[in-house]
């Protein structure tokens, strides 16, 4: 039988042994870790997102605190706010809920904030010390969350499993692939111009979807017993159901009966992105030290 992975646990697990971590960080130090969101508008997806975010930060004793802008809010405000939560020691990281209006510089956004307050991991010297594999990083959650998850299905040791990553974003793409040569994977990157993308995915023994089109991987694009990892989530009407329900980037249930194993969406790598988004907290609060 396929072994779903059950993001929802491996997320658990990890807050759980993090809660404990942080409760004897705080007695020794006497500093609590601070997260502080920064959401603009009102996109409901978006403040899903940050109301997960902000209560499991608590649920672990760390201290979270949200900022609510509204959706005309100029780019001087919010970079304002940045700036001055750089400036305030009491907080450890800044996270600015993705995505913003159009009118706003994403770019420009992100880079404002402090590299070592940057618990998305998505500044450049952030983004530079993993690929050149130097330490002192924060590493984007959702790839660390892929890696993670793939370690779930195979075990600890991924050393010279095949793996394809299908999306080269700056958010997963790239930095999943960087992490998972660290692990001594051979990567292929496929993209929206890649040549026979199915025979290409068909040669993975790992394979990381991440394209944000809903069903895109089918069920004959596998290698019988590969480890397939799903990023996406999409929202579609389901005409049997008559309602709008969440679906990956993989045809789940073409891809269940061939793969060795999976992640459902929602409950995989959902789950894991927020569990690395408080690790990262917690590593840049030991790093203000």
């Amino acid at each position: 039988m396929t072994n779903i992975i059950d993001g929802k646990l491996a997320a658990q697990q990890i807050r759980e042994q993090l809660s404990a971590k942080v409760d004897a960080f705080v007695d020794v130090n006497g500093i609590t870790p601070n997260l502080t969101v920064i959401l603009v508008g009102d996109n409901p997806a978006s403040q899903v997102y940050v109301r997960n975010k902000i209560r499991q930060t608590q649920q672990v004793g760390m201290i979270s605190n949200e900022i609510k802008l509204a959706d005309n809010v100029s780019q001087t405000e919010i970079l304002a706010h940045i700036a001055r939560l750089n400036a305030d020691h009491n907080v450890h990281g800044i996270l600015v809920q993705l995505p913003l209006p159009k009118h706003i510089d994403e770019h420009a956004i992100l880079e404002a904030i402090e590299p070592h307050k940057d618990v998305d991991g998505f500044h450049a010297l952030n983004s530079g010390k993993l690929f050149s594999g130097l330490p002192g990083g924060l590493v984007p959650c959702t790839p660390q969350g892929c890696v993670i998850l793939a370690k779930k299905a195979l075990g600890d040791n991924l050393s010279g499993k095949h793996a394809v990553v299908l999306g080269r974003s700056n958010i997963v793409g790239k930095p999943v692939a960087m992490l998972l040569l660290q692990q001594n994977c051979t990567v292929t990157i496929a993209h929206s111009r890649t040549e026979n993308i199915a025979q290409v995915v068909r040669g993975a023994d790992i394979v990381i979807a991440a394209v944000g089109i809903a069903n895109f991987v089918k069920g004959d694009w596998i290698k019988p017993g590969a480890t397939v990892i799903d990023v996406g989530i999409n929202r579609i009407f389901d005409e049997q159901q008559d309602k709008y329900t969440l679906v990956g980037d993989v045809d789940f249930a073409e891809v269940v009966k061939v793969a060795g194993a999976i992640t459902p969406v929602p409950g995989g790598v959902g789950p894991m992105t927020i569990a690395c988004l408080l690790e990262n907290t917690f590593l840049a609060a030991t790093h203000s030290l």
